[in-house]
C-alpha cells in the first residue's frame, strides 16, 4: 500500500465495488463532471488498461474506503501521465484530496520514474485546483469550452508538475513516518 499522511492507496478489492458504485459511479452528475466522458453504467468487472492504474483510497485510521485515485493516460515514451481522483461525499472538504495528490505524485515520480504529471479539472472545481497547487502543480492555462458536461460546454483548468519541481513531503520524514510503501 502507498501511504500519505492520512490516506492509503491500494489495489481495488471486491468489497470496495458496491460502495464506490453507489456513491461515485452511480451519481450521474458527479460522474459526468469527474470523468470527462458521458456517464454510462460500469460493469463490476471492468478491466484495467495498461495506460491506467486505479487505486482505492482508504483512511489509514480505520481502513474505510473513501474514494478512488487514478494515474491515467500513462505515456511511457514521454514519461508523462494524468492524475484523477474522486472522493465519497462524506470525505470531501477534509484535506484528503491534497494527500491523495501527494501520494500519486510519489508513485508517479519515485516509483514509475515519470517526468511530468498533468491535471485537467473543471474551472469551478476549486477543491481539486487547491489540492494540485498545494503539491506544486502550476496552472498552465484554461481550455475554453473543452468539456461537455450534462448538456453544456465548460472550461477546464490545466495544471502541470515536472519532476524537477516536485518537492516530496518532507513533513512525513520529520514526523518519523515512512516513505509511501
Amino acid at each position: 500500500m502507498l501511504t500519505g499522511g492520512r490516506i492509503g492507496l491500494r489495489a481495488r478489492h471486491e468489497d470496495d465495488i458496491p460502495v464506490l458504485m453507489t456513491e461515485l459511479y452511480n451519481d450521474v452528475v458527479y460522474a459526468a463532471r469527474a470523468s470527462g466522458v458521458p456517464w454510462r453504467p460500469l460493469a463490476v468487472d471492468a478491466e484495467e488498461k495498461e495506460d491506467r492504474i486505479s487505486f482505492s483510497v482508504v483512511e489509514l485510521e480505520g481502513s474505510t474506503v473513501i474514494g478512488i485515485a487514478t494515474l491515467w493516460g500513462i505515456d511511457t515514451h514521454n514519461r508523462s501521465a494524468h492524475i484523477g481522483l474522486g472522493l465519497r461525499p462524506a470525505a470531501r472538504g477534509k484535506g484528503y484530496g491534497t494527500d491523495v495528490v501527494a501520494t500519486l505524485c510519489h508513485y508517479a515520480f519515485a516509483v514509475r520514474s515519470l517526468h511530468r504529471l498533468q491535471i485537467e479539472t473543471l474551472a469551478d472545481n476549486t477543491a481539486m485546483q487547491r489540492s494540485a497547487e498545494r503539491n506544486g502543480f502550476v496552472r498552465e492555462g484554461v481550455l475554453r469550452s473543452s468539456a461537455w458536461v450534462l448538456g453544456e460546454f465548460m472550461d477546464e483548468v490545466l495544471l502541470g508538475l515536472l519532476v524537477e519541481d516536485w518537492k516530496p513531503d518532507l513533513r512525513r520524514r520529520e514526523r518519523g513516518g515512512a516513505e509511501p510503501r
